[in-house]
């Protein structure tokens, strides 16, 4: 069964404060954010929790829940898991041992509590101090409620497949496992079909599947990638390029004969990120939206809608670059039915989990690759604000050896002609920093191999050209490419730590 276990925030805090107490620091943090207006959702959409079907609803303690899974805790605790465990997809909150100092803890948790809380009562004088602070009492001979300490989603779920049956993990199970343990074992316990395939798409695309639509947005953006590679190769500028600025190619060199060469380096970088972008909504739509994976929609539509407003940077720039502007609005109805409804019926296939010490590699590689997109995403913020204000940085101007004041002098239209290129750039690198980020967080499972050659294709198709042209051109500043090999570390790194684990063979 798919078995993701790694959680970024405790992964990173027990480094530095220790097991437990990490992850006491962030059950409080998620409890801080849950109890907050649209907290909830938040760390829903984090954790990949979707609603549970309907056949693992059922009774605890005689109370209704929507999920027979649960989570015990002890008194101290009871108030952040109580405000925690919902979003990440708990059906109810056991508290006990309760004796009767802990009488006021439990009622003052309870109050706050949006799911069943039931209590474990250490004496009749707790049971009865309690009755009407909460849902229901559970006792250790209760027959159909299953306390488990292992970490195993199998496990879990295998109990969940028997009407009535109830799983209560114990605290030791949150420790090794992590929050996103619950969504996790709720995914692994919801029946399947198998996943379509290519042949089964009809010739009506009236008819066509979310995931076929999102495949052409994937195959869209690789082939615009491509062919602005080509022709920053070629021509370098085209008919409404020249237009623009007045200027032909021959004429920029003249002006600064670093100028067209600057111009090339940001555009193939560009193209490089596009299809960088291409191979991941290919590899989202095919590998994941195909099969029916929620949170697979979901990283695509956080991933485009964080991209596809970049178009609007024109209004800054004041340059409208007309292919672009096609290429978007080509794309977007495309994507518009790629992730308009969630999938309903669930398609991925359960696989076996694996070695433990294989497991722990990838959490490494998922921890690495999950850091590198968070830089990502940070550094083409950077790029679209420099875009959108100074243009260049330092290194730039070094570069073609010419000051923003001498370039405004060649040509006043010349520095919006770079901006919309450079702030476009960001935009992109933003858009595929999302994708990262989430496809690792959540479609790290064992065996879903197209997860780990989606990310190495989009490695390959954003880092490579950026290194490949700084050196063609002799823009070889280190500190300037710095951010580019660190990432490349990183993520070779990271898929190679990870390969055996999303590459296994299942069957």
């Amino acid at each position: 069964m798919p078995d993701w276990t790694y959680h970024p925030l405790r992964g990173a805090a027990a480094a530095v404060l220790g097991r437990r107490r990490s992850q006491l620091t962030a059950l409080r943090l998620l409890a801080s954010i849950g109890s907050r207006p649209g907290g909830a959702r938040l760390i829903a959409r984090g954790f990949g929790h979707r609603h549970p079907p309907e056949r693992l609803a059922g009774k605890v303690a005689g109370v209704p829940v929507a999920v027979r899974l649960g989570i015990s805790v002890p008194p101290p605790l009871a108030r952040d898991v109580i405000r925690a465990m919902p979003p990440l997809g708990a059906g109810f909150v056991e508290v006990g041992p309760v004796a009767a100092a802990d009488i006021e803890t439990v009622r003052e948790a309870a109050a706050e509590r949006s799911i069943p809380v039931v209590v474990r009562a250490a004496d009749p004088e707790a049971e009865a101090a309690l009755g009407s602070h909460v849902d229901g009492f559970t006792h250790d001979d209760d027959a159909h409620l299953v306390r488990v300490g292992d970490p195993s989603v199998t496990a879990a779920a295998t109990v969940l497949a028997e009407p009535g049956a109830a799983v209560l993990a114990g605290p030791e199970v949150l420790v090794a496992a992590g929050p996103g343990w619950f969504a996790r074992v709720t995914e692994a316990a919801t029946p399947t079909t198998p996943a379509p395939r290519l042949r089964d798409v009809g010739r009506d695309p009236r008819r066509w599947p979310a995931w076929w639509w999102g495949l052409l947005v994937g195959l869209g953006m690789t082939g615009a990638g491509f062919g602005a590679a080509v022709i920053t190769l070629g021509p370098v500028l085209l008919w409404y390029d020249r237009d623009y600025l007045g200027m032909t190619v021959h004429e920029l060199h003249a002006a600064n004969h670093h100028l067209v060469h600057f111009l090339q380096h940001d555009r193939i970088t560009m193209a490089g990120t596009m299809v960088a972008i291409g191979a991941l909504y290919t590899g989202l739509a095919v590998g994941g939206i195909r099969r029916g994976w929620p949170w697979a929609r979901e990283v695509y539509l956080l991933s485009g809608a964080v991209g596809f407003p970049t178009l609007l940077y024109f209004l800054a720039t004041g340059f409208v670059e007309p292919l672009h502007a096609a290429t978007s609005v080509v794309l977007f109805p495309m994507y518009v039915a790629a992730v308009r409804r969630a999938p309903h019926t669930p398609r991925w296939r359960p696989v076996p989990e694996g070695p433990e010490p294989e497991r722990r590699r990838a959490l490494i590689g998922q921890l690495l690759m999950i850091v590198t997109g968070a830089g990502l995403f940070v550094g083409g913020a950077v790029i679209s604000v420099v875009g959108l204000t100074g243009v260049f940085v330092p290194s730039d101007l070094t570069f073609m050896g010419i000051s923003t004041a001498s370039l405004e002098g060649v040509n006043p239209r010349l520095v919006p002609f770079i901006a919309h290129d450079r702030a476009g750039f960001g935009g992109a690198l933003m858009s595929a920093a999302v994708a990262i980020v989430l496809l690792s967080a959540w479609g790290w499972r064992r065996g879903e191999a197209w997860v780990f050659w989606t990310l190495a294709a989009a490695a390959a198709a954003g880092f490579l050209p950026a290194v490949v042209v700084h050196g063609a051109i002799h823009y070889t500043d280190f500190l300037h490419l710095a951010p580019v090999y660190f990432g490349i570390a990183l993520t070779g790194t990271a898929l190679l730590l990870a390969r055996p684990y999303l590459c296994a063979k299942t069957r």
